[in-house]
Formats: C-alpha cells, sequence, structure tokens
C-alpha cells in the first residue's frame, strides 16, 4: 500500500444490525456520533438519537455504565425504530463486563475496551511479570471473553474492540510502556482471541488525542494485523479533539491523513459540542477523501523511514535545518522571501535545471490528491540530494471556511507529520489573512511541529458526562488561553480522566453532580470541588507551580 494513494486496504466484511450495514474495504466508509444524554432518561435518549440519525450518523452509540443502563438501550432501540429509525444501536461499555454480556442482548453493536474490559482499572502502579506470569494472565483473559464472543456469535451483535492511550491497563503498562507498541498489543490480545474462537465480525480502534501519535499507532496496528492474517476494518478517531477550529483541524490531521492512505472503514469526529455537529464535519472527511481518490496516480516511491523521519535541510534565512516551520504573511511576508516556485508535478522526474542549491522552495500544486503530489515531489527531492528549504503553499478558492480548514488540515497534515515543510502559507478566497494565519498555525500544532497556543485536551461528552461540557470548556479556555505551550484536559467524568488526558499537563474532571477534582499530570490533587469554583482553583493551581504568564 502507497501513501501516495487512497486505495483502500483490503478488509472482512462487518454486518451490523438488522436490517444490516456493512462495515470494510466493500462499503463506503461509515460515519457515527455518540449521544450524550443520560442512558436512563429514555425520552431526551431517544430525541437525540433520533436528531444524530438526522444529521447522517450511520451507527448510533450510548454509554452503558451498568446493567440498567445496558437494558434500558434495548428500550431506546425499540423506541427509535417505532418512530422508524433502523440504525444501528452500539453500546459503549468501560470497566464492566456485566453491563456488556447485558448489552449483547439488547443493540446491534458492543464497544468494549481492552484496557478495562477484564483488567482492573488503571492506577499507575507497575507490576513485574515473569513470562509464566504473563501467559496465566493471557488465559484469563480467554476465559473471561470467550463466553462474550460466543454471546455476541449467538445474537449477531458485532463488537469493537477500542483502545485508547490513555486507558492501557496496568498489566500492559507495565511489559510495553505508555507506546505505539503497548497500544497496539492491546488490541491485538483481543483480536487474536476473536480470531480461535471464529469470531469475525470485529471492528478494531486505537485511538489518542495525541493526532501525530495516533496517526503512527494505526500504522503500526495496520502493520501488525497484516502481518499476522487479521484483516478487521478500522474504525478512525482523534480522541479529546476539543472544540471549534481546533477540534476540526486535528480530527482532520488525523483520520484524513489515513484516510488518504487507504485506513479507515469507518469514522467517529470528536468533538466538544452537540453531537449532531460531529456529523457534517465527518461526512466533508470521507467525501472529501472519495474526491481525492478519483485523481490521477501520483507516480514516485517513498523513501525509507517515511513515518516520520525529520529530515535534516539547508538553512536558509530564516527556515531550515532544525529551525521551527515558519508561517508565511505571520512570521515574514512571502514578498521578502528569497524562493523558487515549482508546481509539485514539475519535480516529480529529473529535476530542472532551473532549481538552485541555496534558495528556498515555494511548493504548490493544482493536483487533485494534494498531498499525494507534494510528498511525491519532496520525495524525489530528497533521494536525489536536493536540500533546499520548502515552504508549502496551498490555495483553496470558491468553498466555505470550514470546507477550506477542512480540506487543508487533510492536505497538508499529512506533510507535516511526517517531517517535512519548513513553511506554510496557505491563502483562501473566504478567509481573512488573520484567519488564513491561524489555521496554518493551528495545523503546525496539531501535528506538534510548531507549539503556538495553549492545548485543550476535551472529551466530546456522553452519558456519563457530569457537567454541561460546552460551556466548561469555554469558560475554561477563558481562563487560561495565554498559556501557550501548557496541555489543559477538560473531561466530563472518572472514565475519561485521569487516564485519557494521560498526555496533558493539568487536568479538569468531573468526580460527581455538581464536583469536580482537579489533576496536576496524572495525580489527583484536588477532590470534590465545587463546581462553581473549579476554574478558579484551576487557575490558583497553574499560579502556584509558577506557570502562569
Amino acid at each position: 500500500m502507497s501513501h501516495f494513494s487512497c486505495q483502500r486496504r483490503r478488509t472482512v466484511t462487518v454486518s451490523v444490525g438488522n436490517p444490516a450495514i456493512t462495515i470494510g474495504s466493500e462499503a463506503p466508509v461509515r460515519i457515527q456520533s455518540m449521544a450524550s444524554t443520560p442512558t436512563l432518561d429514555t425520552e431526551a435518549s431517544v430525541t437525540q438519537g433520533r436528531s444524530i440519525i438526522e444529521a447522517g450518523a450511520e451507527l448510533l452509540r450510548y454509554t452503558a455504565q451498568g446493567v440498567m443502563h445496558a437494558r434500558n438501550l434495548g428500550e431506546i432501540r425499540k423506541r427509535l425504530r417505532e418512530l422508524g429509525f433502523v440504525t444501528p444501536i452500539v453500546a459503549d461499555i468501560h470497566f464492566n463486563p456485566k453491563a456488556a454480556f447485558e448489552a449483547a442482548t439488547q443493540v446491534d453493536k458492543v464497544r468494549i475496551n481492552p484496557g478495562n474490559f477484564i483488567d482492573p482499572g488503571r492506577v499507575f502502579r507497575k507490576i513485574d511479570y515473569t513470562d509464566a506470569e504473563y501467559e496465566a494472565e493471557l488465559r484469563r483473559l480467554d476465559d473471561a471473553l470467550i463466553p462474550f464472543l460466543e454471546l455476541c456469535k449467538s445474537r449477531s451483535v458485532a463488537i469493537r474492540i477500542g483502545v485508547n492511550h490513555g486507558s492501557l491497563s496496568d498489566r500492559i503498562m507495565s511489559r510495553y510502556g505508555d507506546t505505539p507498541e503497548g497500544i497496539v498489543e492491546s488490541a491485538l490480545e483481543f483480536l487474536r482471541v476473536c480470531r480461535r474462537t471464529g469470531f469475525s465480525d470485529v471492528v478494531v480502534s486505537v485511538k489518542a488525542s495525541n493526532v501525530a501519535l495516533m496517526v503512527s499507532t494505526v500504522r503500526l496496528l495496520v502493520n501488525r494485523m497484516d502481518s499476522e492474517g487479521l484483516h478487521f476494518p478500522l474504525h478512525l478517531g482523534v480522541t479529546e479533539a476539543g472544540d471549534g477550529d481546533d477540534g476540526r483541524i486535528k480530527s482532520a490531521v488525523g483520520i484524513g491523513t489515513l484516510l488518504s492512505e487507504g485506513i479507515g472503514d469507518t469514522i467517529r469526529v470528536s468533538l466538544s459540542e452537540a453531537p449532531e455537529a460531529e456529523l457534517p464535519v465527518a461526512r466533508a472527511l470521507v467525501d472529501y477523501i472519495a474526491l481525492k481518490a478519483q485523481a490521477p496516480e501520483v507516480p514516485g516511491e517513498l523513501l525509507p523511514g517515511y513515518d516520520p523521519i525529520f529530515p535534516v535541510t539547508e538553512q536558509i534565512s530564516p527556515i531550515g535545518k532544525d529551525r521551527f516551520p515558519i508561517v508565511v504573511g505571520a512570521d515574514i511576508p512571502l514578498h521578502d522571501l528569497d524562493m523558487q516556485r515549482f508546481r509539485a508535478e514539475e519535480l516529480w522526474g529529473e529535476l530542472p535545471a532551473s532549481l538552485q542549491p541555496g534558495r528556498i522552495i515555494l511548493l504548490h500544486t493544482d493536483h487533485g490528491n494534494p498531498s499525494a503530489a507534494i510528498l511525491a515531489a519532496i520525495h524525489n527531492l530528497r533521494r536525489r540530494g536536493a536540500l533546499n528549504p520548502i515552504i508549502i503553499s496551498a490555495s483553496y478558492t470558491s468553498l466555505t471556511p470550514e470546507e477550506v480548514t477542512l480540506r487543508s488540515s487533510v492536505d497538508l497534515g499529512a506533510i507535516f507529520l511526517a517531517g517535512f515543510g519548513q513553511g506554510i502559507h496557505i491563502e483562501a478566497d473566504c478567509l481573512t489573512p488573520d484567519k488564513a494565519t491561524q489555521l496554518a498555525f493551528g495545523i503546525l500544532q496539531a501535528t506538534r511541529r510548531r507549539i503556538t497556543r495553549t492545548e485543550y485536551i476535551a472529551c466530546p461528552g456522553c452519558g456519563r458526562t457530569l457537567f454541561d461540557l460546552p460551556g466548561t470548556l469555554a469558560a475554561v479556555k477563558k481562563a487560561t488561553a495565554h498559556l501557550t505551550g501548557l496541555k489543559i484536559g477538560v473531561m466530563g467524568c472518572i472514565v475519561n480522566g485521569p487516564g485519557e488526558m494521560a498526555d496533558a499537563d493539568y487536568g479538569y474532571v468531573g468526580a460527581g453532580p455538581g464536583s469536580i477534582s482537579l489533576y496536576r499530570g496524572k495525580q489527583c490533587v484536588c477532590k470534590g470541588i465545587p463546581q462553581a469554583e473549579a476554574v478558579d482553583r484551576l487557575v490558583e493551581l497553574i499560579k502556584a507551580d509558577g506557570l502562569w504568564k
């Protein structure tokens, strides 16, 4: 599979629901979302479920904290079908295998998390296992998982094995560390049991809030699955992406990069907004990838070590070598750069005689698959020994601001994730120069190539959420938006914190109705704070640590 192609990775076909929809390479990329209503509130859950389906969801997920919640999903499913909605209903399970068993009798698909389905909740404890002890733990996994798979198979219920970076079990962490290898192994342990038992209606996901980590981990999972003959479909998403443009940019960079490589069969864009807002974004991403797939094939071969190689270039003031990528227009005007302009297509073969060492290249393209065209040109330049710093230029016309945000994030995200590009330049007839500049900075932030603002790791909310998530996130942002480089997690419940925000410097986590816990890294430092005081207490904590600017 080439990174210059949108050709889908071949998978088995998974059937979900009755009437069934299919997930896999023979089916369209499916889009989905998750309700944020309390699952025991049947009326609210049915009303919001209807709204989510009407917004375009092809699968609809609800949380099920316990057996009662799982059982009520059957009533919600029944009520939606009475209203004429046959969209498959998915149960989301954490920490409670009994709820998973009950859900398998009520819904069309069950998501389980290997980090907490069998292993106890993560407490960041290092455990030293002998090989024999570890094998015994895997046998315990078989004993617990096989009866669940047998139940699902008997009822034609599909499952998703969904691993999140922040919810790896202490067992996996102790053996593999907090690494892509650990995330992938956590999924593979469960997939191998599915294969041994002949259970094939399985979708798998590995997610993270760090876009670069998410992309590299999914690629690793695909390689490992294909090497073991495990050709299950993939669900893609960037967890805790946040809201607004930042949430859209992070999601588009991560999901779009992988879809552009033919990886991914169903997606969820996780925004800290109303669930209905996720579907148009997901649909736009899928439609754009389909448009790119119709473009002419891009020639060329990838250099070894593509992911990522952070290649060394010449340093030509003000860019190159180990400097951060510049944003043209903010860091320096375009006309002040000593550069040569080339279309990517001009650099696919023998390099033109007009290409001069010691000058910056402004690289642009009109190709229908821009990221592939530019990557092919850059790889050819490097293969032929040309070390000119490169500014990636993208221009968009006759699009809406959101379309420009999503398309530029897809087009440029893969390039900067790979470590290429010493500068970025975006023009769009629907964006002011300042908006285009902020978009460029957002793409660099999402790819972790240049950090220029506070980063928020915020869950999208679900039936477990214990406060007004969009309003709370807005309040936290208002108080802390000037803290460049700081990562702050805003999590609706203890399921998502502290594990899911393990990458954050500070965390604001729902602990109970009207009650918040604050975290410094993975450590809870303030418990049970009244919600009305929590943002101020968070500010006090950051100030006490000397990080307030």
